[in-house]
């Protein structure tokens, strides 16, 4: 009886140990589950890494039915005259544009309508209609133009902030690739990167442009660089044909001014300095002379009772600042004067003789 009564106390205290251990076990482990979780959560914090877990397909998706009924094809006719035979020829273009206001204002690249020259320019609406388009302005040393339409009511696109953009951002494409049998493509990426600069010849350079590896082709040129809100961030402009995905937009808020400036008046007016000027580069390698600065703009001639004039610059200055923005290349100097308007008054920081001299400045 005592074996048998000290058996069954036995097993009686294994089957409550072995119900404890179960009830208990969970709690620990739970606990250590949680402390893992923590631990996790404070790297998270400290790296400040934020994963967006949203489905990029959708955003795609909202992004073209967004925009596209905004983005329209151009099509111009160009007449280019043989110098030797005096022969007429006729050559086609085909090319992107964008909506900016709803009376028919069309924002483009100036090498889309060859710089002013096409003898027609005709665009192609998201609803199959097309109308003929007036060139109003264009500019080739930013390689952009506004064209306008004789209608109203049309589907505008929304211009966003491209000083906010940042490399690894969404970066979406729509344009017609390689003429209009491919027309309003969507190709995607991301911003690969800001501010890069892109020689259009020996002395002349395309600044402050936008790098995306989203597929950009000859007739997309023109089209929008869009963000995953469907904004416009970027007009493109070109591709670099020896590697693969390096395609480059224009910032819009380059363009900005000038086209709120068409949207309020319906006309535009640049504010000029005045001068005939050249890259420091430029004069450097044509002169054989050295100058005491790096970078800046070259003044070799200043027009008679002109804002330049009045200020006090001379020949032979440098202009290296507008207020607090560096002036490196003609380029940089165009893009600074397309900010302003008449009757602003500015700084020009210019080099004289090696020293640096502030000038107000009245457009």
């Amino acid at each position: 009886m005592k074996r048998g009564g000290y058996f069954i106390t036995s097993l009686i205290g294994a089957i409550i140990g072995s119900l404890l251990t179960l009830y208990m076990a969970p709690n620990f482990i739970f606990n250590d589950i949680q402390t893992s979780n923590e631990s996790q959560k404070d790297i998270q914090k400290n790296t400040q890494i934020v994963v967006n877990s949203g489905n990029h397909e959708s955003v795609y998706k909202a992004v073209a039915k967004k925009a596209m009924p905004s983005v329209v094809g151009i099509t111009t006719i160009t007449v280019q005259r043989d110098i030797f035979f005096g022969i007429a020829r006729q050559s086609s273009g085909v090319g992107t544009g964008v909506i900016v206001d709803e009376r028919g204002y069309i924002l483009t690249n100036s090498h889309v309508i060859g710089d002013g020259k096409a003898r027609e320019v005709n665009v192609l609406f998201y609803d199959g209609s097309d109308d003929k388009a007036e060139v109003l302005w264009n500019d080739s040393t930013l390689d952009l133009a506004i064209i306008k339409v004789d209608k109203k009511g049309l589907p505008v696109a929304e211009l966003g902030d491209s000083d906010k953009v940042e490399v690894g951002d969404i970066a979406i494409a729509i344009g017609n690739p390689l003429g209009l049998e491919f027309e309003r493509s969507l190709t995607q990426g991301v911003i690969s990167g800001l501010h890069r600069s892109i020689s259009v010849n020996e002395y002349e350079s395309v600044d402050d442009m936008i790098q995306t590896d989203a597929s950009i082709n000859p007739g997309n040129s023109g089209g929008p660089l869009l963000n995953s809100k469907g904004q416009v961030v970027g007009i493109n402009t070109a591709k670099i044909q020896t590697g693969e995905g390096l395609g480059f937009s224009i910032p819009i808020n380059t363009v900005k001014p000038i086209v709120d400036q068409f949207i309020e008046k319906g006309e535009f007016k640049r504010v000029t300095l005045g001068i005939k000027a050249v890259d420091v580069k430029s004069f450097e390698d044509r002169m054989g002379e050295e100058l005491s600065v790096d970078h800046g703009v070259y003044v070799y001639q200043i027009m008679a009772n002109s804002p330049a004039e009045k200020s006090g610059m001379q020949a032979g200055d440098v202009i290296v600042k507008i207020e607090d923005n560096e002036i490196k290349t003609l380029s940089n100097l165009t893009r600074e004067l397309y900010k302003h308007r008449p009757g602003d008054v500015v700084e020009v920081i210019v080099n004289r003789g090696g020293k640096e001299k502030v000038l107000e400045i009245t457009f």
